[in-house]
């Protein structure tokens, strides 16, 4: 279990997800489009407040440009390296 000062799953998934985004030079919109979801579904993942279906973290990583596995897996890695 992690410590109070860990951030949560979510927060580090979002934190990627908008890392990755900015990385390609795309907007929320354009994210959400390409993605299949809508704008303030990407907003609410970035902020950590949602988190996405199986079917959304494969779209999303198809929107990206990376495998859902190598999104959760660097997910895993900032989390562990936070506990």
């Amino acid at each position: 279990m992690a410590n109070a000062d860990t951030p949560s799953i979510g927060a580090i998934f979002g934190d990627v997800i908008r890392r990755r985004r900015a990385d390609i030079g795309i907007s929320q919109e354009e994210l959400a489009h390409r993605a299949g979801v809508d704008r303030t579904y990407v907003s609410r993942i970035e902020r950590g407040v949602r988190q996405p279906t199986i079917t959304t973290l494969i779209g999303l990583g198809l929107a990206l440009e990376v495998s859902a596995s190598e999104l959760v897996a660097e997910v895993e890695r900032i989390y562990l390296a936070a506990r």
